[in-house]
């Protein structure tokens, strides 16, 4: 089994990181499953879904965005896989809170992949977006 939810878990944080949306990550989450993080950027997101999909938008004004991976660890005990990284990409695309700054954001995140089966039925983000939007001038 850690093999598999390993390898889930590493297929949806690509698909998802990469802004395929809820569309591309489904196939890796079970169609109910939650999401949570201690932001006000994402305080209104309650899904997995609904997180791809805020994941996909932010690729909007940050094109050339992309995550440089830093750690990534399966706990076979609470059917839990864990991926750190940094996320990078500079403000250039339209769709963001202000016109496009030119600013560039290098943010540590991690998330939290809980599993049930062989779908992530829950995630949690952990990640200061109070710091990367100051970084963006979006703050």
């Amino acid at each position: 089994m850690t093999t598999d939810i390993t390898s889930i878990a590493r297929d949806f944080f690509e698909a998802c990181e990469t802004g395929k949306g809820s569309a591309g990550c489904k196939d890796y989450c079970q169609d109910s499953a939650t999401f949570s993080c201690q932001s006000d950027a994402l305080a209104d997101v309650t899904t997995l879904a609904g997180y791809a999909d805020w994941m996909q938008g932010l690729l909007g004004p940050i094109p050339d965005g992309h995550y440089e991976l830093t750690a990534f660890a399966c706990d076979e005990g609470r059917n839990t896989v864990v991926a750190s990284a940094v996320f990078h990409g500079t403000q250039t695309g339209e769709g963001g809170p202000v016109p496009a700054t030119g600013k560039t954001v290098a943010a540590d995140y991690v998330y939290t992949m809980q599993f049930s089966g062989d779908r992530i039925s829950h995630m949690t983000k952990i990640w200061n977006d109070g710091h990367s939007l100051k970084q963006l001038g979006w703050a």
